[in-house]
């Protein structure tokens, strides 16, 4: 990862753009709808460090090289992190291609090395993620307090809330109906009874463009990772960075974490799975086998 990706909030925060013309437009069309306030700058105002005191972020766009680098400097003065348009020579962060749901936001980056292909690639993405996905989020902001009391335990809560985001509740968010939604997401909150954890055994061979999509889908919603050794660099790395990782340690293993209700994804390369999963199924342990060659 040669760049940090990381979102700042915007409510109550300032933005300033310096600079006129297309690029500084383009600036301002990009916080459209947003909560943030937002400051136009150009003059001897962009060049002054004190126009920025209290800005959370700043965008230089200008043809002027000298208006760009003194207003750049400016922000940095005042200890503000800057993006200067097509000078990334003078920036602190580049400004990726963005996919904005309201409170679901995808962000696509190159580091400023090709804008286009980030453009592409959003494109791509933005058609798989619905216009809703926005309201369902906002849905479990709002009782994300309520569910946090209610489901102290993290597991507990995360399998919750893993039902809850394909349940009724969440599709009468992103139908738009909230108060249904609220009242949906309550009522499943009071008859919470815990979930049955199971484990799904995944190829980890690699390379990780061969796995399915709901492979991919497992190891994205993974509570515990059991590789075998020599499991797949790139395997490992579709999956959820919180996830707890473990060594192998046989079918008993298996059968307590998905008896506490944990989604398990078992990460094989060789053929002994085959005696576990059998073991399992005796045992009554859900398993799910997805495509592993012979």
């Amino acid at each position: 990862m040669d760049a940090f990706p990381a979102f700042f909030p915007l409510a109550g925060r300032t933005v300033v753009i310096a600079g006129s013309g297309e690029p500084a437009e383009a600036k301002v069309r990009l916080f459209a709808g947003s909560p943030a306030r937002l400051v136009r700058l150009d003059g001897a105002a962009a060049r002054d460090p004190a126009s920025y005191a209290g800005v959370a972020l700043a965008f230089v766009a200008s043809a002027d090289d000298d208006f760009a680098a003194a207003a750049g400097a400016a922000a940095r003065a005042a200890h503000v992190p800057v993006n200067v348009v097509d000078r990334p020579q003078l920036c602190d962060f580049t400004t990726p291609a963005v996919i904005d749901r309201g409170e679901v936001v995808a962000a696509i980056g190159t580091g400023g090395a090709s804008p286009m292909l980030a453009t592409l690639l959003r494109q791509d993405i933005e058609a798989r993620v619905p216009e809703g996905a926005g309201r369902v989020a906002a849905l479990f902001r709002t009782l994300q307090d309520e569910v946090r009391a209610a489901l102290p335990d993290v597991g507990r809560r995360r399998s919750f809330l893993r039902a809850a985001l394909t349940g009724p509740a969440s599709q009468a968010a992103m139908g738009g109906d909230m108060a249904r939604a609220t009242e949906l997401l309550r009522q499943a909150l009071a008859a919470d009874t815990p979930l049955a954890g199971a484990v799904q055994f995944v190829d980890a061979r690699g390379p990780a463009d061969l796995l399915t999509l709901r492979a991919a889908r497992a190891l994205a919603a993974a509570d515990v990772l059991i590789p075998d050794e020599g499991a797949h660099a790139d395997v490992l790395g579709l999956a959820r960075r919180d996830a707890e990782r473990r060594s192998p340690g046989g079918v008993d293993q298996l059968a307590e974490l998905a008896g506490e209700g944990r989604c398990v994804v078992r990460l094989i390369v060789g053929t002994g799975w085959r005696q576990e999963a059998a073991a399992l199924d005796a045992a009554g342990v859900l398993t799910e086998v997805l495509p592993i060659a012979s």
